[in-house]
């Protein structure tokens, strides 16, 4: 796809000045004049001895560009699904409890819809309100760069606050539906304290659908640190990536968009394994 877009990466690596001389040797030189197909053949060879190439623009290869790219991309997307946990697990589980049995119809409505709105909204738009009511009206939180753990704040708001609410919206259906089981019946009944009717019996019972949805959240958010990245200057390989898909730097893109899907698979690999050890019998299952 990035060969579709118009424009020349070594004109524009070498700048509009540059003599057509060298323009035509430095495209000869990187293969750029053989087919597209003879292209891609050349560059898997190369993949698979673990060459993923030199950039473009930079002459810098393209593992270094991400080995020092990719720490500020993983540091906040893991940071921002901390906090969806941390924030989505408990909202769900009280709002569970607030509106179990119909009760409270109000609280209900009103977390559901807000929930929906909110997690509606694309990460880079609400990047950008974040900026300007904290960054720029209030000025509490950095907008730009990654210097301290205050600017982690705002761009962990942007990645965090629509799936923390997604997610706590699956955890209380799922709760919901743990509480009409009949050994939650069975543990009121024996008046075990409600705090640990919650942790001991229901919150475990709702945890393989949790750890379901968390990972396809979290595969989102790793994507999702592309738009991010650009709005808050962050960095990371989100901005790299734009940034060389403007100058048509094949190689980069390439490198960059292959630690992307291999990130995804890594992460549902995972979810695969942690729902195995939590429930033992979905392996059964499927099997």
């Amino acid at each position: 796809m990035i060969h579709l877009i118009p424009g020349d990466p070594v004109r524009a690596a070498l700048g509009v000045t540059a003599p057509p001389d060298l323009v035509e040797a430095r495209r000869e030189a990187l293969g750029l004049n053989d087919p597209l197909a003879v292209q891609f053949v050349d560059y898997l060879r190369a993949l698979f001895s673990g060459d993923l190439g030199v950039s473009m623009t930079s002459g810098v290869s393209v593992s270094e560009t991400i080995g020092q790219r990719l720490p500020a991309t993983a540091g906040l997307a893991v940071v921002a699904f901390v906090v969806v946990m941390l924030a989505a697990i408990p909202l769900g589980l009280a709002m569970a409890v607030l509106t179990r049995g119909g009760r409270r119809r109000g609280v209900e409505l009103g977390f559901t819809s807000t929930s929906a709105v909110v997690a509606a909204i694309p990460e880079f738009l609400l990047a950008v309100g974040l900026v300007f009511v904290f960054g720029v009206t209030l000025g509490w939180f950095p907008v730009a760069g990654r210097e301290g753990a205050a600017s982690y704040v705002l761009p962990v708001l942007a990645l965090a606050l629509g799936p923390a609410l997604l997610m706590a919206r699956i955890v209380r259906v799922e709760a919901l539906a743990v509480m009409d089981e009949d050994f939650v019946r069975t543990a009121r009944a024996k008046r075990l304290p409600p705090l640990r009717v919650y942790l001991r019996h229901v919150f475990p019972n709702a945890l393989t659908s949790t750890l379901t949805i968390g990972g396809l959240l979290l595969s989102g958010m790793i994507v999702g640190t592309v738009l991010v990245e650009n709005v808050f200057a962050w960095p990371g390989m989100g901005m790299t990536i734009v940034s060389s898909i403007l100058a048509k730097d094949y190689p980069v893109v390439q490198g960059i968009v292959l630690v992307y899907g291999a990130a995804v698979l890594l992460v549902n690999l995972v979810v695969d394994v942690l729902l195995a050890i939590a429930d033992p019998r979905s392996t059964i299952r499927e099997g």
